[in-house]
């Protein structure tokens, strides 16, 4: 298996559409039925990957449904065959032994299909409104590395002592483990000095917000520059798609996308407030105008079918393996990639759609 194997993925709509919230070509929904049949549709398209992103609580609007992310993947899981389930989490939230128990559980379920993604927190209600705290950011971070450091050890079925800044455990072990490779996937964000650190010391994979090809560039030179232990670190792209049959359909569905998400400001107002000025996240996306969330069509990835497969095949060719896709409506743009882009960049790369990776 190839180190630089070309996967396509899905965000699941845990908190509703992705660029804009008064679509009327998409309702909001985001429960879990409609979350199911889209997951198990982009399966059968043959998308390799999906993210359940963590929110305890709605980032846009209280008042507006919110999936749950562990007891979403593990009902995934089930419900699947194929498709590899990613879940957020926000250390703050889970002591590590039990997350990585919840882990485990879900790579039994899943039978070696299931992948985490550390993401230290940003939204600052969701923890303090709970009574938990909200440290600044390197030492969240801090926090975050020794938090993983714990959870890795026991995905991967060691007996593990640990007395640390933040965690006090005495010979713990947890079983069943090690049954289809040795731990799941462990996904890292954030673009921050202290989370690049981490994603070199314990990541698999880094996933990247969307930004143009040279910034990624320049992101990729540095991980791969640093010291690491183990295999090489892979990388992932999140990105937002507009694909048509001409450059000028899919740039009028980008006006239309951006006029609605204007709709909006009200709401992203009140995120900019409760979110950590010192989030990377937020200053790289501040930089170019897009629509969707993590970057969005920051990427580049709007314009007729090739167009966005060449760009898509040119992140590629830098080191990307892994496309976090969104879409707006999701489920008709998520099957006209998978019929008309996916193809092209398989000719354009030379590659064939593959299983979901098993070891880590």
């Amino acid at each position: 298996m190839s180190q630089n194997e070309l996967r396509f993925g899905i965000w699941a709509l845990v908190h509703g559409n992705r660029a804009a919230l008064h679509d009327p070509e998409e309702p909001y929904d985001a429960s879990f039925a409609r979350n199911r049949a889209l997951v198990l549709e982009a399966e059968r398209l043959g998308y390799a990957t999906t993210l359940v992103a963590q929110h305890t609580a709605n980032p846009l609007d209280r008042d507006l449904d919110q999936l749950e992310a562990w007891t979403t993947s593990a009902a995934l899981a089930a419900l699947t065959s194929r498709i590899e389930i990613i879940a957020a989490i926000k250390p703050y939230l889970y002591h590590p032994v039990v997350l990585a128990k919840m882990a485990l559980q879900i790579e039994e379920i899943s039978q070696g299909r299931f992948g985490l993604n550390l993401v230290n927190a940003w939204n600052r209600p969701e923890l303090e409104k709970a009574g938990l705290p909200f440290a600044e950011h390197d030492a969240r971070y801090a926090y975050g590395a020794e938090w993983l450091s714990v959870v890795s050890r026991l995905m991967s079925g060691e007996a593990v002592t640990h007395h640390g800044a933040h965690f006090h455990v005495d010979d713990y072990q947890l079983r069943p483990a090690g049954k289809f490779r040795r731990r799941p996937t462990i996904y890292v964000g954030g673009e921050s000095g202290p989370a690049r650190a981490l994603v070199a010391a314990q990541g698999d994979v880094w996933f990247i917000n969307g930004q143009p090809p040279d910034d990624v560039r320049g992101l990729i030179a540095d991980l791969r520059a640093r010291q690491r232990a183990g295999a090489p670190l892979r990388f992932g792209l999140s990105a937002f798609v507009i694909a048509r049959p001409t450059q000028a359909e899919a740039d009028g569905e980008l006006a239309r996308l951006a006029g609605l998400a204007r709709l909006d400001a009200p709401l992203r107002d009140i995120q900019r407030s409760n979110t950590d000025p010192a989030v990377v996240m937020m200053q790289t996306i501040a930089r170019t105008p897009s629509v969707g969330t993590n970057g969005g069509t920051a990427a580049g990835l709007v314009g007729d079918y090739d167009t966005v497969a060449r760009r898509i095949a040119a992140f590629h060719g830098l080191g990307v393996d892994t496309f976090m896709l969104q879409f707006q409506p999701f489920e008709r743009e998520m099957r006209r990639f998978a019929a008309e882009v996916i193809p092209r960049v398989r000719r354009l790369t030379g590659e064939l759609p593959v299983a979901p990776r098993r070891e880590a």
